[in-house]
């Protein structure tokens, strides 16, 4: 039995990170607001410039040939 593997391993990776720096981001964008001395926005900031060069560089879908 073969079994398939996607053409870019890191897409689902990709897609959790983005989840998680996304709900960092929000969580600390919300203590900025309400609670500033609790804030780490200058991390979350930096998360969010990692995130994007990891996505640019390995992309967020896996991309699939036409098999013919």
């Amino acid at each position: 039995m073969k079994t398939s593997t996607p053409d870019n391993q890191y897409a689902e990776a990709n897609n959790v990170l983005i989840i998680i720096v996304s709900i960092l981001l929000g969580y600390n964008i919300y203590q900025e607001i309400y609670h500033p001395e609790k804030s780490n926005l200058l991390l979350c900031i930096a998360l969010v410039a990692l995130t994007s060069v990891l996505v640019k560089k390995y992309g967020t879908k896996t991309e699939q040939k036409d098999k013919k």
